[in-house]
């Protein structure tokens, strides 16, 4: 993270790689993924009306995973991104786990007690989700013993931020820097940004308060050092990193208890100790909970892993979707005054904004954010020579200029909205 901040470019002859039109939108298509949802019953009871999703991987292979589900027992639906972190172990587990354990939590204590009935008697158990996923999504088979895998899961990390989109509005759970921002229609057409969920990270007073009160008052100085966790991890909640989380006895006797020849560098279970390990744990992944009731002007949620908010701010990104959505591209006057600008300067200005009013590229409305992360220019057009530079970096160069990317868009079923308030 620290050297992808002394990386950046200004121009695209800071990098040399080009590539075609054509290359690009393979690129960056590869992943996208565009899932119109069913009505239930044939009534719209459906929150969401659809949801476009994508990827696009710095580390080779990609840290990052998404989901997305049905939850049959409630009707609504669950969304997750998840940035994982000291390989891409946890952030596999969790993906594939997590939206179970938020759809059983949701179930009445009748469904509970018939499912259990189910394992006991060994019946066939009810699907309790149905899942979309995307042809590419990794999934992880591997002939390691069950032991070494859950090794590999519990030191590694990941964040997330999971939505369930009901009928009665949305809830969030986050943990970590993943990110929801819901996109909002005001009556002159424009569009406002709304948080749903907070970064549990440096930058984030009342999370560093808390993480400070936990631990005497001689560790302030050290609990985070550098905007890390012990001057290490950049998140301040997360999955797995057990390594900041268990005392340093129970980490040794349980890398002790490995089989002999095991090769502790092919699992990436890290062995260092963070500095000033004193008192943990110092690491821990209670979500934060937040709730929204629909309204009709609330058009979609964007759920995006840091490294698309690390390109731009979640007004920018609901600006993208909305101006996505509606095919209308609204943009601010420009002022010579304000900018300082000659007139040579301000004509290249005006052609690059015409250049940021044409028509979308991409139907997908995360494919549209990823492409934009990635090539918006200094005056906020899109510059076709920077994204070409940083799609065709090679991979020991693109994690030094960028991060893996998630980006999920979900539209929300605003007819349903109306109903509830009228």
């Amino acid at each position: 993270i620290w050297t992808r901040s002394c990386c950046r470019f200004s121009t695209h002859q800071d990098l040399d790689f080009q590539q075609s039109q054509v290359q690009i939108n393979s690129l960056l298509r590869t992943n996208e993924q565009t899932v119109n949802v069913p009505e239930f019953d044939g009534r719209a009871l459906s929150a969401v009306r659809k949801f476009d999703s994508n990827q696009l991987p710095a580390n080779t292979p990609n840290e990052d995973r998404r989901s997305a589900a049905t939850c049959l027992q409630s009707k609504g639906m669950l969304f997750g991104v998840f940035d994982g972190h000291g390989g891409w172990a946890c952030a596999q587990a969790v993906s594939e786990r997590l939206l179970y354990y938020v759809a059983v939590a949701m179930m009445p204590k009748q469904t509970l007690e018939e499912l259990e009935k189910c394992m006991e008697h060994g019946r066939p158990v009810p699907p309790i989700l149905q899942w979309y996923k995307h042809h590419a999504d990794f999934n992880y088979r591997e002939s390691a013993s069950l032991y070494i895998n859950h090794l590999r899961v519990a030191f590694a990390g990941c964040t997330a931020c999971v939505a369930h989109v009901g009928t009665d509005g949305i809830h969030v759970a986050n943990a970590g820097d993943c990110r929801a921002v819901l996109g909002v229609q005001n009556d002159d057409g424009s569009w406002s940004a709304v948080p749903l969920s907070k970064d549990h990270n440096s930058q984030n007073h009342a999370e560093l308060e808390r993480i400070r009160a936990q631990h005497p008052p001689s560790e302030r100085d050290t609990v985070v050092a550098d905007d890390r966790l012990l001057g290490v991890l950049m998140p301040l909640r997360a999955f797995g990193d057990v390594r900041f989380k268990w005392s340093l006895e129970l980490q040794q006797s349980i890398l002790a208890g490995l089989e002999s020849g095991v090769d502790l560098d092919s699992l990436n279970l890290y062995q260092y100790t963070p500095p000033n390990y004193l008192t943990p744990p110092y690491l821990e992944v209670t979500p934060e909970i937040t709730y929204h009731k629909l309204r009709p002007q609330d058009r979609f949620l964007i759920l995006g892993t840091d490294g698309l908010w690390d390109e731009f701010a979640s007004e920018e990104a609901v600006r993208l979707v909305g101006e996505h959505l509606s095919g209308i591209h609204l943009q601010a006057p420009v002022s010579p005054l304000e900018r300082k600008l000659k007139l040579g300067q301000m004509h290249e200005l005006l052609l690059k904004r015409r250049a940021r009013a044409s028509p979308a590229l991409d139907t997908n409305a995360a494919t549209h954010l990823i492409r934009h992360a990635l090539g918006t220019g200094e005056y906020g057009e899109l510059s076709q020579e920077r994204l070409a530079s940083m799609l065709a970096l090679p991979e020991d160069l693109a994690r030094m200029y960028r991060d893996d990317i998630t980006a999920t868009v979900v539209y929300l079923n605003y007819d349903l909205a109306k109903l509830h308030h009228s």
